[in-house]
């Protein structure tokens, strides 16, 4: 928490886990649920999507445009 008040590059809180969880338990709690197990699966594909290009510093509209058109963003792979 220290180091994010000298370095704005550093985020406030680095527990990303538990925010993007925080979606889908508020999704849940607003609408009652999803009416099925497809419906549920599909949010947690584009939401899983969304959160990791965010996290690679990629605009999250443009990467849901380019997946529609056929070519959905990937991470590199490091070894």
């Amino acid at each position: 928490m220290l180091r994010s008040a000298t370095d704005v590059a550093v985020a406030f809180s680095n527990n990303r886990a538990e925010q993007d969880t925080r979606v889908i338990k508020t999704k849940t709690e607003v609408s009652g649920g999803f009416r099925t197990l497809k419906g549920a699966q599909a949010f947690l594909v584009i939401r899983g999507n969304i959160s990791a290009v965010r996290k690679n510093g990629l605009c999250a509209s443009q990467s849901l445009y380019d997946a529609l058109l056929g070519s959905p963003w990937t991470p590199a792979l490091t070894n």
